[in-house]
Formats: C-alpha cells, sequence, structure tokens
C-alpha cells in the first residue's frame, strides 16, 4: 500500500522506517514544523523530517493540519492509507476521511488505557508491569478509534521513561508492519474500545517534576524513573536546585517531616515521604553534572534534619 506517514518525534522514527523497509511504500511525510532549541534558539527539524529527507521523500510542515489550504494539500497526495505515529496534531474529520482506508494510529498503550499524551511515563509512575502498544483506526476523539491490533510489553522494576520509551518503539515498528499488511489483504478487525476501562495520560509539563515528598516514598520512587530523562525529578538543597538521578524506596520512616534528610552515609541521601523514605544515590546539582552522591558529599556537608525543598 502507499503510505502518508504523520509524526514527529523519535518514537515515530522507528515505526517509519519499519514501512520504509517493508512492502508498502511511504508516499509523503507530514511532520511538525522546526522549532527553536538550545541556548542559540535555531530551528531545529524534527527527528521524522531528518528521517524523510534522508530517504528522498517529500515533507509537509503544516502549523496548523486543519487549516483549508493544508487539508487541500493533503487531498492531492495519492495513498491508500495515512499512519499516525505522535504527530502532535490533532486531525479533523474531514481529514481522516480523505484515503480509503482511513487513518490509522500506533499508540504506546494497551487501549483504551492511557490516552493521551504520555502514556510511557504515566504507566511507570502508577506501577503498571505491563503496558504495550496499539494500532487503532481513528476517530475525531482522542486515542477513542477502534482497535485494530496490539501487543503488551512488560515493564521491568528498574525502568526508565527513556529505557520504555526504546522497547516500545520497537514493538510498535512490528506491529505496525503486520497491521498493515492485515489490511492490505482485507483481513484486518476492528473492535470498539471499552469505554468503561479507559483512562488519561496527561500531558508531561516541566513542573511536574518537582518533587512532593508529602507523597509516599514508593511513589515518588517511581516519579524518578517515570521522569527520566524529561521532565526530571528535582528538589531544592539551600536554595539551589538539585535533580534526583537514582533512588529507592523502603517503608520505614515516618518520624520526621517530609523532604527531611534523616541519614547521610557516604552514599546515600535518607529523605523522608508522607510514608516511607526515599535513598538517593545519584544527583545532580545546578550547573554541574550528575554524580553519584558520595561525589557531591566529597565537595560539601550535608547535615542531617537538613530540609529539602525550600527555595
Amino acid at each position: 500500500m502507499k503510505i502518508l506517514f504523520m509524526g514527529t518525534p523519535d518514537f515515530a522514527v522507528g515505526i517509519a522506517e519499519a514501512i520504509y523497509e517493508s512492502s508498502h511504500e511511504i508516499v509523503a511525510v507530514v511532520t511538525q514544523p522546526d522549532r527553536p532549541k538550545g541556548r542559540s534558539g535555531a530551528s531545529v527539524a524534527s527527528p521524522v523530517k531528518e528521517f524523510a529527507l534522508s530517504h528522498d521523500i517529500p515533507v509537509l510542515q503544516p502549523s496548523a493540519v486543519k487549516k483549508p489550504e493544508e487539508v487541500e494539500k493533503l487531498k492531492n497526495i495519492d495513498a491508500d492509507i495515512c499512519v499516525v505515529a505522535a504527530f502532535g496534531q490533532i486531525l479533523s474529520k474531514e481529514i481522516l476521511d480523505i484515503w480509503p482506508n482511513g487513518c490509522i494510529n500506533v499508540h504506546a498503550s494497551l487501549l483504551p488505557e492511557y490516552r493521551g499524551a504520555a502514556p510511557i511515563q504515566w504507566a511507570i509512575a502508577d506501577g503498571r508491569q505491563t503496558t504495550g502498544v496499539t494500532v487503532q483506526q481513528m476517530n475525531e476523539g482522542v486515542d477513542t478509534g477502534d482497535i485494530i491490533s496490539s501487543v503488551a510489553v512488560n515493564i521491568d522494576s528498574n525502568e526508565t521513561g527513556g529505557s520504555l520509551f526504546d522497547k516500545l518503539a520497537k514493538a510498535g515498528a512490528g506491529l505496525i508492519v503486520e497491521t498493515l499488511d492485515l489490511i492490505a489483504q482485507g483481513r484486518a478487525i476492528r473492535t470498539p474500545q471499552d469505554e468503561s476501562a479507559a483512562t488519561y495520560a496527561k500531558m508531561l509539563k516541566k513542573e511536574m517534576g518537582c518533587i512532593d515528598f508529602t507523597q509516599s516514598a514508593q511513589r515518588n520512587e517511581r516519579l524518578v524513573r517515570a521522569f527520566s530523562p524529561w521532565p526530571g525529578s528535582y528538589t531544592y538543597l539551600d536554595g539551589r536546585l538539585l535533580k534526583i538521578k537514582k533512588c529507592t524506596a523502603v517503608p520505614e520512616g515516618g518520624h520526621a517531616e517530609p523532604g527531611t534528610i534523616t541519614k547521610v552515609t557516604k552514599d546515600e541521601l535518607f529523605i523522608e515521604c508522607g510514608k516511607g523514605t526515599l535513598i538517593v544515590t545519584a544527583v545532580q546539582p545546578e550547573g554541574k553534572r550528575e554524580m553519584p552522591v558520595h561525589d557531591l558529599l566529597l565537595g560539601r556537608k550535608i547535615e542531617e534534619g537538613t530540609v529539602l525543598g525550600r527555595h
């Protein structure tokens, strides 16, 4: 089949590459406009645009894909189906109905769980042991379309947002080719989602990384992993930003104000939480590299009883 591919970040690149290497043909790519990045503010192309250019595939970059003039451009693309993977814009019904087989979306969860923008991170944060990838026939809702195919992926006890991202991208790459083959053969079965089981994965914001020590240590440990690499997890030590990079949680605690450093060893900081204790082993002080707590303590003295989170 001839494919129009819509996607933007790294997650979408592996899926596009799998389609490119299959018997199907990507005739054009739609991705987000170049964005300023870094201190220089120079415009940077999306990973999917870089993929397309490296394979001589035509690229469209609408700032608003639902504008009439952009819809007309899409109508002129000769494709059998549109594949969407983390594109970043909502498609109108007019767009969904352009191609003979409509639009299908590769979503990084087992729908109807974790609809929305950040399914990978919230699955870890919620302590789930399994997630996956779903290919759905898109409708006008947010991740509410009929399920065509899915594959489950285990979440390891030390999983981070970054490592699970890689696993799901690989799983999605295999799944999309299998699904396109089924659609091309007329053997795809579309199953409506169970609305009673639906959950929503809200968009991540930078401020979500600020650690709330009144939550349990277990919850905070999961958030540190879920929010790695972005938005990261941080607190404040003596008014200065301190990123928490690695930690474990234990149930013992409950004798001090949440955020209090209750114990300091040569390699660890013990931080009181609303329930249990967070044992921190790696940090990144403001303006410095990531380092073991051991190295941090070589350069500064941290007293037991110090309260984090104040700035």
